[in-house]
């Protein structure tokens, strides 16, 4: 057995296989897989093997994508017949809602290219004349998707491994993770039969590896102690029957093909034929999280007790929508752990404060995703990125306050939570509230209607106390809508007051601080006592992190980043200064995000506000353009509060954030609501600030900013110093202009607006996609950012958008529409 490799996957189901296969297929050939028992004995071999196209993640599109194109490939490869059966996929709608819901689903689709095609209920009826169709709206139908046989597909990548160089050894488990500065030492356990049971051997081996990769899907607790960190990918309990042959089925099987894949999303459930007979695969509530401190040893290729009186309910939703099926006895029944992440995404990426260690956890619908999640995981570890931005499936998307209570009960609801209508502004209730700043139960008294960011309460809006945000979502203009038009207008006509106290907030010093920071980041670095505006690339030259840099001292820096990505940030800062100390001296980083709360305080009124509370000599000089000019910062005093004051908004507005004391955040909330009401000051929540934003063109990370643009791309050239080297820099230039970041102007539906997931057309040809949407107060009108083909991107360029099936005029307007000369952020007092 080899006890040297290159990379060490671990976990044999269809996620470990694909990994091992696609890094062989990129080039490395030293690769060994491990699985502590057969290949395929996890949830591999109890899925129902679906293919479902069906997400609103660009990235988890483009995923499943590549998993069912690739998927068809292996037999020619391998000589293994994968066992799909391309029957597709039908996904069936019972209101308009629904519908609303598949429509933007569909505009998400095409930016990824992936077929489909609309069906009314009669055509519905026609095709498939076993369902029942008369309560339907419509529904919406893949072609090229179906379902596949698990086992046949991992043993079909296995070979393909093979063939490739991959040595696969079963009956090894993992027992112990060694880093030893370059590579990792990993202690393995032969494991035996006895009894039954499959129980550690007294024969251990250590195996050196330059690269970890665990696929360890229900086991993903015991691998998180193993390596000392947190991994939020706990199973929870999933369901499904198999019911004896149909005799309606079977004759309609005589003259016609498979039946689709059949989805009733209203009803919480999928079903397929299997052997002239129904599966049935609910997604009911109540489904609990199991083995949230590891798996049992005795637990194998096992199932747990049914509870089927928990599936009632959707059992007879199938009898309502199939009838035949009334009257057909169960055949098989299954109740197995398939394993989830509180959001329900995977985690792909490097694990939080490791080197060369590489999760690919938490696969809750695996089958679909291990084609894809092989070969982007395998691009980013044979070419440093891959071509699709991974951010949003990262392991770090998740921090360190994160506890195994919190993945338990978010799991159970990303699990009961499948079929639930996915509003764009959903927010889901579980495990909240958890992180609050001070303020909370203020603005909470206020009308705040809470985001949930990072674990962050965040006001989305303020609405009246009897408000019920639940009742208030759409897919359209939510009942939320008139108060956010309300706040907008108020920043841009008054002031306005926004939480901002979820920035993620470092603070980077030492006598190398500055020479990293120029390395690490593409502008220049501010003057003491100035800001500027920044970013940190990869080795591709794309976008890895924005940064407003503060700079308070010749050695001292604060860097405020996104407060969603905290963890990321900060994971991918420590490791870059302990690669940069040795070279530029001592550096010192210290998270602060939770120390130091932020108002951002904006609008026309602001200035004439802080007057008031300003302690000085000349409070009515203090906030002059020639004392307090814009793009400064300086430490202030708010009465009794103390305030690094920073003179910047991202509402486009003049404004200033208020960084302050945590524990005085509630004295300074009341100070400036009190101070406030002269002004008519305003609470204004995230949904208004995002409005504000694009109608500046101010990029966000996540949607504009990401691993697959560049900061030239993405129309940030003057925050691009090319003097100087920094990292990433050739990579960028090297790259060019593939797409370009621009803003438009929609003429939309009369009670929609986009949500920054549609496509652009220009004519009938796909020439771009949205990354951003809302609502223009200023305009009075549909607005969005979004990326499109270089010689589509002129200003006056006119294009379509399609939403709600429908192709929408949107024309391409110079950046920041609103107040583009920066007239009101520069204005005097």
């Amino acid at each position: 057995m080899k006890t040297h490799v290159k990379a060490l996957v671990v976990g044999g189901g269809v996620v470990g296989t694909s990994i091992a296969y696609h890094l062989a297929r990129a080039g490395w050939d030293d690769v060994m897989l491990l699985e502590r028992d057969e290949l395929t004995s996890g949830s591999t071999w109890h899925a129902a093997g679906l293919l479902p196209y069906f997400n609103m993640s660009f990235a988890t599109t483009h995923i499943h994508d590549y998993s069912i194109k690739f998927y068809k490939t292996l037999e020619e490869e391998t000589g293994l017949n994968a066992g799909f059966s391309v029957v597709g996929n039908l996904r069936m709608a019972q209101s308009k809602a629904r519908m609303d819901e598949y429509m933007l689903y569909a505009s998400t689709a095409e930016t990824c290219g992936v077929p489909y095609e609309w069906m009314t209920p009669a055509q519905v009826k026609d095709r498939w004349p076993l369902v029942r169709t008369d309560d339907l709206e419509g529904a919406i139908f893949h072609p090229t998707d179906g379902y596949i046989n698990p086992a046949d597909v991992t043993m079909a990548m296995a070979k393909g491994a093979r063939q490739r160089g991959v040595v696969i050894e079963r009956r090894w488990q993992v027992d112990g993770y060694r880093w030893a500065g370059s590579e990792w030492i990993v202690t393995c356990t032969k494991m035996v039969e006895r009894g039954g049971n499959l129980v550690p051997s007294e024969e251990q081996i250590e195996i050196t590896a330059e690269h970890v990769v665990t696929a360890t899907g229900n086991h993903a607790q015991r691998t998180a102690r193993l390596l000392g960190i947190k991994i939020p990918a706990i199973p929870v309990e999933h369901q499904f029957i198999v019911t004896e042959p149909d005799p309606a089925l079977v004759e309609y099987r005589k003259t016609h093909g498979e039946h689709p894949v059949l989805r009733d999303a209203d009803a919480k459930w999928y079903v397929r034929e299997e052997r002239g007979g129904w599966i049935l695969g609910p997604y009911e509530e109540g489904a609990p999280a199991r083995f949230e401190y590891g798996v049992p040893d005795s637990f194998r290729a096992d199932l747990f007790p049914l509870d089927l009186e928990r599936i009632e309910e959707e059992y007879l939703s199938m009898i309502h929508r199939i009838p035949s099926s009334e009257t057909v006895g169960l055949k098989d029944d299954f109740n197995g752990p398939i394993c989830y992440t509180p959001d329900g995404n995977p985690l792909i990426g490097p694990a939080p404060g490791l080197r060369n260690m590489w999760l690919a956890e938490g696969f809750s619908f695996g089958i679909t995703a291990a084609g894809g999640a092989g070969k982007y995981l395998a691009d980013l570890m044979v070419e440093g990125e891959a071509e699709i931005d991974m951010a949003s499936l990262d392991p770090k998307r998740f921090g360190s306050w994160m506890t195994t209570e919190y993945a338990a009960r978010k799991n159970e609801e990303a699990y009961d939570h499948v079929y639930v209508l996915h509003h764009p502004d959903e927010e889901r209730p579980a495990a909240r509230p958890l992180r609050t700043s001070p303020a909370y139960d203020r603005q909470k008294a206020a009308g705040a209607q809470f985001g949930h960011v990072n674990g962050w309460e965040r006001p989305n809006y303020f609405a009246p106390l009897e408000f019920s945000d639940h009742d208030a979502r759409s897919f359209r203009r939510g009942g939320w809508w008139q108060y956010a038009v309300k706040e907008a207008k108020a920043m841009r006509e008054g002031v306005g007051m926004i939480d901002a106290s979820a920035f993620t907030k470092h603070v980077v010093k030492g006598a190398g601080a500055t020479a990293f920071l120029d390395w690490f980041t593409c502008n220049k670095l501010p003057r003491v006592g100035r800001i500027n505006l920044t970013y940190a690339l990869t080795s591709h030259g794309t976008v890895r992190t924005e940064y407003t840099i503060v700079r308070e001292a010749e050695d001292i820096y604060h860097l405020i980043s996104a407060g969603a990505w905290t963890s990321y940030d900060s994971d991918y800062l420590r490791k870059a200064v302990e690669d940069k100390e040795a070279e530029f001296g001592r550096i010192e980083v210290q998270n602060t995000t939770t120390q130091t709360g932020v108002f951002a305080l904006a609008g026309p009124r602001s200035r004439d506000l802080l007057k008031k509370l300003v302690n000085d000599a000349d409070p009515e000089a203090f906030f002059m353009n020639k004392n307090f000019p814009w793009l400064s910062a300086k430490p202030i005093e708010l009465k009794m509060c103390p305030v690094m004051a920073i003179r910047v908004a991202y509402t486009g507005e003049l404004g200033w954030e208020l960084h302050h004391p945590v524990e005085m955040q509630n004295y300074l909330y009341d100070l400036l609501m009190a101070a406030g009401e002269e002004f008519g000051l305003k609470l204004v929540g995230a949904r208004a600030q995002n409005w504000l934003r694009q109608e500046k063109s101010y990029r966000a990370f996540g949607t504009e900013l990401g691993r697959d643009a560049t900061p030239q791309e993405a129309g940030l050239d003057r925050f691009i110093d090319l003097e100087k080297d920094f990292y990433g820099k050739d990579a960028m230039l090297k790259t060019g202009i593939r797409s370009q970041c621009v803003t438009l102007l929609i003429e939309g539906p009369e009670d929609a607006d986009p949500w920054g997931r549609e496509v652009l057309y220009a004519g009938d040809v796909r020439v771009g996609r949205l990354t951003s949407g809302g609502y223009s107060v200023a305009f009075g009108k549909s607005i969005g950012m979004g990326y499109v083909k270089p010689e589509h991107a002129e200003v006056g360029n006119k294009l379509k958008v399609k939403m709600f099936d429908q192709l929408w005029d949107a024309e391409i307007v110079e950046d920041s529409p609103y107040d583009p000369s920066n007239a009101t952020i520069r204005q005097n007092g």
